[in-house]
């Protein structure tokens, strides 16, 4: 069993992360680390000899669909509704500064 997470170690990533916290919260984030660590040595009392690692526990297949060409909107229809075009193309306000 590893050791007790403390309120110093606590503390001590907080301030890592720039996070302000209050002594009772350092408390509560302790208590509920240590439970969170607790839960998960649970894991080294499994027998996983003859378990081959994996990557991802379900099969993983390509699902896109296939790629076939088919009829499409003219330039015209989509530039229809724009409230902005020129030259067959979509004016948009610039995002660069200059």
């Amino acid at each position: 069993m590893a050791e007790k997470i403390t309120k110093d170690q606590v503390k001590h990533v907080a301030e890592l992360a720039r996070l302000s916290i209050k002594e009772e919260e350092a408390e509560m984030f302790t208590n509920h680390l240590s439970a969170i660590i607790g839960y998960a040595e649970q894991l080294n009392e499994l027998d996983t000899d003859g378990v081959e690692p994996t990557t991802h526990v379900l099969d993983l297949k390509n699902v896109m669909r296939k790629d076939e060409p088919k009829k499409w909107i003219s330039q015209a229809e989509a530039l229809k509704n724009a409230p902005d075009q020129q030259d067959g193309l979509f004016r948009v306000p610039s995002i660069l500064a200059d």
